[in-house]
């Protein structure tokens, strides 16, 4: 028996390359790989490096889907079930999205598919495969099996998970959704034993908040101090008034943290229910990160009720005013399943009722009216302030900031990244999703 597993791109531009953007393992396959049987043979096709070969004999084809990636994923799909082969799909777009995604897959496994991943695959080999499996919600103790990657081109850095979810609800938000505001800590033995199997020394934490249990955290970073490692994550501003937890933090290797800042405008804040962020002296608590020797990764969310040009403006002055890493200027988007999809859908805002399915959406677009502009203002408001943080002069100021206070063996990620970084901004610009992909020769 043999499986293919398949990681979709979002697409690309007729008679152009992929975009060149960061690549790196993707968690989610390795975990796969190590709860499969050794008796079955598998293999892996990354859509963002490489193409898939259509032609390829298999028994078994798991695709797995995040929001951007559904249109590219379905044709995947639809292409392999043409040929008699039986197609598997999950992920988050899938568990919030089921009765869509099952007419495109022929099996889905909502949730985590570590408990009941065995049980999908002893039932295919039985002929008895279900049409719904629906997995667990929490941690994982399993081990991934990186050895899945052999021969592909991804960073030095490996994907590393201490918990899963986040205890907030805020509105634009499908991780919310997906974990119903929890946080499922990982057994920091089992933390460690993951990043000792790993042959890099740079690690991305995938949490989408790692300070969640505050107490988790910090036994986990005391836990990685021996271990000589440097890593980055996501956490919350809030971390900026924990002192302790910061020295930890960069004694256990931190060098840079995502910050999802979203908006500035009180107001914004209260709409996303993320008014935690008003409570906070926002200038002290980013003063503290840096400080601590740790860089910040700020994204912002524009596009709430409250946001303006003046607003958005403000905004692209905070991030240089701070010297922040790197920042996203993002234009907000309705993922399926969150509370702001189901607002702007009875208020009738939308363009695009189902953005990621419409053949005349582009990556880059916005996909409902905003309130005080035209949508195509706002996606090119959102696009100049990304241009504009990634200018030279910005960039070279950012950098000399950022070498005053970060260790020397990560100076080289800050000018890979940043000086790139506007050049990729218009390379994604109106990227479709899911068409003009190549394939392997018919």
């Amino acid at each position: 028996m043999k499986i293919t597993f398949i990681l979709p791109a979002i697409g690309k531009k007729k008679n152009e390359k992929y975009i060149g953007t960061w690549k790196m393992e993707p968690l989610t396959i390795a975990v796969l790989k190590a709860l499969t049987p050794d008796d079955i043979e598998t293999e892996f096709f990354d859509d963002r490096i490489e193409l898939i070969n259509f032609n390829t004999k298999t028994d078994l084809v798991a695709i797995t889907v995040e929001t951007y990636t559904a249109m590219r994923s379905y044709e995947i799909a639809t292409k392999f079930r043409e040929k008699g082969v039986r197609v598997i799909g999950g992920g988050y777009h899938v568990t919030l999205n089921q009765y869509e995604a099952l007419d495109y897959f022929d099996c889905i496994i909502t949730h985590n598919s570590e408990k009941i991943w065995g049980t999908v695959l002893s039932d295919f080999r039985n002929g008895t495969m279900k049409s719904l499996y629906v997995g667990n919600t929490g941690s994982s103790e399993i081990m991934p099996d990186r050895s899945i990657f052999k021969g592909k081109k991804y960073l030095p850095v490996s994907l590393v998970e201490t918990g899963r979810g986040c205890i907030h609800n805020c509105e634009f938000c499908a991780i919310a959704g997906f974990y119903k505001c929890s946080y499922f800590k990982r057994d920091i033995n089992a933390i460690v034993r993951d990043i000792k199997n790993s042959p890099n020394k740079y690690f991305f934490i995938v949490d989408d908040n790692l300070v969640a249990d505050t107490e988790h955290a910090k036994n986990i970073f005391k836990a990685l101090i021996p271990l000589k490692i440097k890593w980055a994550g996501q956490g919350t501003l809030s971390m900026g008034n924990d002192k302790e937890l910061l020295t930890l933090m960069k004694k256990s290797g931190c060098e840079l943290i995502l910050i999802g800042f979203e908006s500035l405008e009180t107001k914004n804040l209260k709409q996303m229910k993320k008014s935690w962020n008003n409570q906070m002296d926002t200038d002290i608590l980013v003063q503290n990160i840096h400080d601590a020797g740790i860089g910040i990764y700020a994204t912002f969310v524009l596009g709430y009720d409250s946001d303006t040009f003046e607003t958005i403006n403000d905004t692209l002055n905070f991030a240089k005013k701070h010297n922040f890493f790197t920042a996203a200027f993002n234009h907000l988007l309705p993922f399926p399943g969150t509370n702001l999809y189901e607002r702007l859908k009875t208020d009738r805002s939308l363009i695009f009722d189902k953005w990621w399915l419409d053949d005349n959406y582009k990556y880059g677009q916005l996909s409902f009216n905003p309130k005080n502009m035209k949508a195509e203002e706002l996606s090119l408001a959102a696009r100049n302030a990304r241009k504009e943080f990634a200018k030279f002069p910005v960039v070279f100021r950012r950098g000399m900031a950022h070498m005053r206070r970060s260790s020397p063996s990560i100076w080289w990620l800050f000018w890979a990244i940043n000086l790139r970084l506007g050049e990729e901004i218009d390379e994604k610009m109106y990227v479709p999703l899911g068409k003009n992909l190549d394939e392997y020769p018919k």
